[in-house]
């Protein structure tokens, strides 16, 4: 998809695994960057435009960024997309960027380099860190705070759109992270923006087999604005036996099995997954959340206490595949299918590092989806519109001032992203 003559751009940072740049790539945006900190993830992403045939524009354009995002430098460090791939080719490596940066003049840096404003999408997953109220409450303070860092990139870059996706506890209840969110809001709003809002889409309302809630920020340019509609749900759920049927029919020994007709038997008791968990490098091996999710799992005919093998690696049946009485772990393949992957999508690492960065995901369908309005609303001609919303909101928490009023933590807590994994949707 392109506008006009050119293609849609987008730069992403915390890429992970690429469930947000899979879904944008649908949508018909082309990346020009990747920045995630994962090594893992990071392959994953290098090993996916190197196989995918439909992502031979970002074989010959697409940089993948491995390191902190904080570092993330993309003037002067990201080429500009209109460059021919010879041109483009020439200026790609590091050295040549260097010497170009340093050595040549106004007019070679405009034409080679990105320059502000004409980027069309500024995307990212932005993590929240997970404290709570009984926690040290550092807030803005703690380093692993990237909406800073996000901020400052559309200040930098001046895209046409900004997506940010995060936890639902960012947004519901409503009054919980209200300063934070208007901080947020304002900075855009000085920067030139309109907000669309914030809005929570539940991955279920768009093919995705599992109950994920995610909220979803979109701000477009204000010399952009011309309207935004957020997609509509679809109305027929995806559910966990239809997704997994063929999977599972295949591992199990085939429909007629008795492995597999308990499965079926169990999991059609169920509509959708509870919301799959990637977890963190301090927290043990890969399973499918605490006690509530794998209560629900069991109800889904499966057997949340760890994840199988890959198919061509079993070591032990009775492990992987379950018995009568107990039904199969998961793959890591499967958890990706769970999460609306294609099975063809490629994840490195050895089994936990590719399970995390499958539970750590953003659902590529849900990414489509907003992807598509954003498109929509980039293509639109016609008078620019007026913002709706153009006031800026209150920052400050009252209750730092009058302490009688309740504290207002300021990031959600860990609980806040875990509070859905135990509701899977049974008949």
């Amino acid at each position: 998809m392109s506008t006009g003559s050119r293609e849609l751009t987008s730069i992403e940072i915390c890429a992970g695994a690429g469930g947000q740049a899979l879904g944008l790539h649908r949508a018909g945006f082309r990346h020009l960057a990747l920045v995630e900190v994962d090594p893992h993830a990071a392959e994953s992403l290098r090993e996916n435009i190197r196989t995918r045939r439909d992502w031979a524009w970002e074989r010959k354009k697409c940089r993948v960024l491995e390191g902190d995002v904080k570092k993330f430098q993309p003037i002067g460090h990201i080429l500009n997309p209109d460059l021919d791939d010879r041109t483009h080719r020439e200026f790609s490596d590091d050295e040549a960027l260097r010497r170009l940066r340093e050595e040549g003049g106004a007019a070679e840096k405009e034409k080679y380099l990105l320059a502000p404003g004409r980027l069309d999408l500024l995307a990212g997953g932005v993590p929240c860190p997970p404290f709570s109220v009984a926690g040290k409450q550092l807030g803005m303070d703690d380093d692993r705070d990237l909406f800073p860092e996000m901020l400052g990139l559309v200040e930098e870059l001046r895209p046409r759109a900004v997506m940010i996706e995060n936890v639902r506890g960012l947004v519901e209840p409503e009054v919980k992270f209200r300063y934070y969110r208007n901080q947020i809001k304002n900075r855009l709003r000085k920067a030139g923006y309109v907000i669309c809002g914030w809005r929570v889409l539940e991955a279920g309302d768009f093919g995705v087999p599992q109950l994920r809630p995610r909220a979803i920020l979109v701000a477009i340019r204000e010399d952009c604005y011309r309207g935004f509609d957020w997609p509509v749900p679809q109305k027929k759920i995806k559910t966990v036996f239809a997704a997994l049927e063929n999977s599972m029919a295949r591992r199990l020994g085939g429909r007629e099995s008795e492995l597999y007709q308990q499965w079926e038997r169990e999991v059609k008791n169920g509509t959708v997954a509870p919301t799959l968990v990637g977890g963190s490098k301090r927290h043990g091996g890969a399973d499918l959340g605490p006690t509530r999710a794998k209560r629900a799992w069991e109800r889904l005919g499966v057997d949340a206490m760890g994840v199988a093998n890959d198919e061509d690696k079993m070591v032990d049946s009775d492990r992987d595949l379950g018995k009568i009485g107990r039904g199969p772990k998961l793959t890591v393949a499967q958890a990706a299918i769970i999460q609306g992957f294609p099975e063809d999508w490629i994840f490195s690492g050895g089994k936990t590092a590719r399970y995390r960065q499958v539970g750590n995901a953003f659902p590529p369908p849900v990414a489509a989806a907003v992807g598509e309005a954003i498109k929509d609303a980039l293509a639109r001609t016609g008078p620019l519109h007026d913002d709706p919303d153009p006031g800026f909101e209150p920052e400050g928490d009252p209750s730092d001032l009058d302490t009688t009023i309740p504290f207002q933590p300021a990031f959600p807590a860990f609980e806040d992203d875990t509070a859905d994994h135990g509701g899977a949707l049974v008949r």
